[in-house]
């Protein structure tokens, strides 16, 4: 869904010069062979969604702090005004093929609905790798231990208080009902990345 990765030039480092367009869309083709993503689109075949050719869009985010977005049969959004690395892309492209494979293999996923987006969300952050530790070191969160329930927690909560259908107190109370089966559902993969 929508504003699902916050940030991911916070991430690699404040500062940076952002990529053009052309670069960006660059970026995507090029992260079409990075492992994970691979994997991802590979997973999203074999649940009987293809993975069209128009999956992937480059844009300029206007007025949006978030990184990309996924959006059910519209496809990945990538705002390239918020990249500054490779690993910016690759990372917003994991996160929300997260998304689609949940999206996916649901069949009857309502991104209305505050707990199915909850779901999501505490999935894409856990198996994505949005909150290894080095990652949250350079958002400046320095916690070591225990910071990566923390931070899944929070940046799943953010996203979800951004979904117009749910307020702050559905979006905490979507996050609490689900987290248990959600944080430990690491399907496709057989364990957390």
């Amino acid at each position: 869904m929508d504003g699902a990765a916050e940030g991911a030039a916070a991430a690699a480092g404040v500062g940076g010069d952002r990529m053009s367009h052309k670069e960006c869309v660059d970026g995507i083709n090029k992260s079409l062979s990075h492992p994970t993503v691979k994997f991802l689109r590979e997973e999203l075949e074999k649940a009987g969604c293809p993975v069209w050719t128009r999956l992937l869009t480059a844009i300029t985010c206007k007025g949006q702090s978030s990184a990309g977005g996924y959006s059910s049969g519209r496809g990945i959004t990538i705002c390239c005004n918020h990249m500054t690395f490779q690993d910016d892309i690759n990372q917003v492209i994991i996160h929300e093929l997260i998304h689609a494979y949940d999206d996916c293999r649901a069949k009857n996923m309502e991104w209305t609905n505050c707990a199915h987006h909850a779901c999501s969300e505490i999935r894409a952050n856990h198996l994505s790798g949005d909150c290894h530790y080095k990652r949250e070191l350079l958002r400046g969160f320095l916690k070591i231990r225990g910071h990566g329930q923390e931070c899944v927690r929070r940046r799943a909560l953010k996203s979800v208080q951004n979904n117009p259908y749910c307020s702050d107190v559905a979006a905490k109370d979507a996050i609490e009902a689900v987290w248990d089966i959600c944080y430990n559902d690491t399907a496709p993969f057989d364990r957390a990345p």
